[in-house]
């Protein structure tokens, strides 16, 4: 079997891109089919926060000229053009700070959009990635990577696209504008200064970073050794070790206090270090302009224009240390759910792949062989054959590979060698979704959504009446119970059924399979986990619900197969032994030995119960 391989998790989980790498990632989601009605909002969200910034830069030189105008008023003249300078100052910075809100009004739509096309395209390609995929991910990592790659969306468009990008433009304007106005010295100072700015607050968040994971780090050692001595209590109690973990916990906590403490003081000199390097640039752009205002080569509305504009670079850049964290973690998240997209799932319909229709029922096994990743054993040229109707049993000590016989006829696996037919056809010529609607599985362990019991049965076959569903229910012996329930068929069963029993849980998924009528019903070990009482229920509704459909059921109580037409033993990834119940017994078999051994263990039980009694 190929299993998702290190490389493969490495580009789900570890993948890292640059950020004209996620731009590009960000463009071809905004550039989807799906998205196009938006494109009109995105040319204006793109002009609004353009606008802004050119408006930015402009409003303090009407700040500048007014107060010019205020300090060469003569008295008698009239206010009005002071008044007009002030006017054109603040409508037209409220228009550069309104601008962005507008922008982000009519953007929302967008952004959310984009983040529900990513996720359910995400959501959708792990649906179809193949069952190895599935059994070698990391408990909850698909998830997060999907959640995170959809938030990457957001963070770069209101950060990278919509903070710091146009924040350089306005660097740029306002430079141009500085040396065409005032002097070139002015530029140069203000570029130094946001230069300086930017360099040192990305080398001190690098730093940063490393104290974060440190700290986290840290955090997670210090909440683990909290739960694990609290969930272990009696463990601690027997063994008089209530100091003992006590004293663990103070020392994690000091780990973790000195960890916070750094990270503290250096937040502490990212923002010193900031105020700083901005002071000093205004200082020596106060201090220029001051000095050619005494000259008499600039008016004295220049040092407020200067400071003005100054300011209205400094407020966005605020957050660049934090907003460059976010960018790159956002950047890695976008890469990994385009990693997750780019995979190609191990077993996938072949171009020609043909439908398998309505099946009846004959299953062929040709010289199967097959082995898992990291085992020896493994299915090794194994041959039989189900007539339509017909029920046969698989048994066999455990890893002997019943299950894995079911997971290839479902072809969440292929074959190494040989074939698997149905009704003449191989599996592999046909599509997926049309063998799996043929076959139905009541597992050992049957699983249920946290719904109600009416959609999990109806799981099965989604567009069923009533009147469908009520027979499937009886014919799993599921009505009764289900109709002396006060919600009736719309009681939750809770996460994974956990509010209903073992044979409860078994029954409804007896009844979601006869709902699905498939042509081929299988059983994995469906009643070995249930009491004997509960057991016959549940086997009786199974003995209904195989009636005239091919049955193929993998057992570990052999008491429940000794009716089966034929029954395989398998051992060591072989066909060991074949035949009827009572042809293998009087071979004194694997078979036999089996049998032996459960019926003794069914006679100590037996008398176990009389004695309780």
């Amino acid at each position: 079997m190929k299993s998702l391989s290190p490389t493969d998790q490495d580009a789900i989980e570890s993948a890292e891109g640059g950020i004209p790498r996620a731009l590009y990632r960000v463009g071809s989601v905004l550039a989807h089919p799906s998205l196009q009605r938006w494109r009109v909002r995105m040319i204006i969200a793109l002009a609004l926060t353009v606008g802004s910034k050119f408006l930015s830069v402009a409003a303090p030189l009407y700040l500048g000229d007014a107060i010019t105008k205020a300090t060469q008023h003569q008295p008698g003249e009239s206010m009005t053009p002071l008044f007009m300078a002030l006017g054109l100052f603040v409508g037209i910075r409220y228009i550069s700070t309104a601008f962005p809100q507008i922008r982000d009004a009519m953007f929302a739509p967008v952004s959310q959009d984009a983040k529900r096309h990513l996720s359910v395209e995400a959501f959708g390609k792990a649906q179809k990635l193949s069952l190895g995929f599935h059994q070698t991910r990391r408990s909850g990592a698909l998830n997060r990577i999907i959640e995170r790659g959809s938030g990457a969306m957001d963070v770069i468009l209101r950060f990278l696209v919509f903070n710091i990008g146009p924040t350089l433009i306005e660097l740029a304007l306002a430079a141009i504008v500085l040396a065409v106005t005032y002097s070139p010295v002015l530029s140069l100072i203000a570029i130094a200064t946001i230069a300086v700015y930017i360099g040192f607050t990305l080398i001190v968040t690098e730093w940063r970073a490393q104290q974060r994971r440190t700290l986290n780090t840290a955090d997670t050692e210090l909440r683990a050794r909290s739960m694990d001595s609290l969930t272990n209590f009696e463990t601690v109690k027997a063994f008089a070790a209530e100091e003992r973990e006590t004293g663990r916990f103070d020392t994690a906590f000091q780990s973790y206090n000195q960890r916070y403490n750094e990270t503290i003081r250096s937040l502490a000199l990212l923002n010193n270090g900031q105020e700083l390097i901005m002071n000093l640039g205004l200082l020596a752009m106060l201090g220029w302009t001051g000095w050619q205002v005494a000259l008499g080569n600039l008016e004295v509305g220049a040092l407020a224009a200067v400071f003005a504009m100054l300011l209205n670079l400094y407020r966005p850049l605020n957050i660049l240390g934090w907003g460059w964290r976010e960018i790159r973690q956002g950047v890695v998240d976008l890469e990994k759910v385009f990693g997750l997209m780019a995979m190609v799932p191990e077993v996938d319909d072949r171009p020609d792949a043909r439908p398998l229709k309505a099946a009846e029922g004959a299953v062929t096994f040709e010289n199967v062989s097959f082995s898992h990743d990291g085992r020896f054993q493994g299915l090794k040229d194994v041959s039989f054959e189900i007539e339509p109707g017909r029920h046969l049993a698989i048994v066999g000590p455990s890893g002997s590979g019943k299950s894995t016989l079911l997971r290839l006829l479902f072809r969440f696996f292929d074959v190494e060698d040989g074939a698997i037919r149905i009704d003449g056809q191989d599996v592999r010529d046909l599509s997926q979704s049309s063998l799996r609607r043929e076959l139905g599985i009541v597992p050992q362990d049957v699983v249920l959504f946290n719904d109600t019991i009416r959609e999990n049965i109806l799981y099965g076959h989604p567009e069923a009446t009533q009147a469908e569903l009520e027979a499937a229910a009886q014919r799993a012996q599921l009505l009764e119970f289900i109709e002396s329930l006060p919600d009736g068929w719309n009681t939750r069963v809770g996460e994974r059924g956990l509010k209903l029993s073992g044979g409860e849980k078994q029954r409804v998924g007896l009844a979601r399979v006869i709902l699905k009528d498939p042509g081929i019903l299988v059983l994995d070990e469906a009643t070995s986990a249930l009491d004997s009482q509960t057991e016959a229920r549940v086997q009786a509704a199974i003995s209904e619900a195989s009636k005239g459909r091919t049955t193929l059921t993998v057992a570990h109580r052999l008491s429940t197969i000794r009716n089966a037409d034929q029954i395989i033993v398998l051992n060591e990834g072989r066909i060991e032994e074949s035949g009827s119940h009572e042809a293998l017994l009087s071979q004194n078999g694997l078979y036999a030995d089996m049998w032996k051994t459960q019926s003794s263990q069914g006679d100590e039980d037996r008398q176990t119960v009389s004695i309780e009694e």
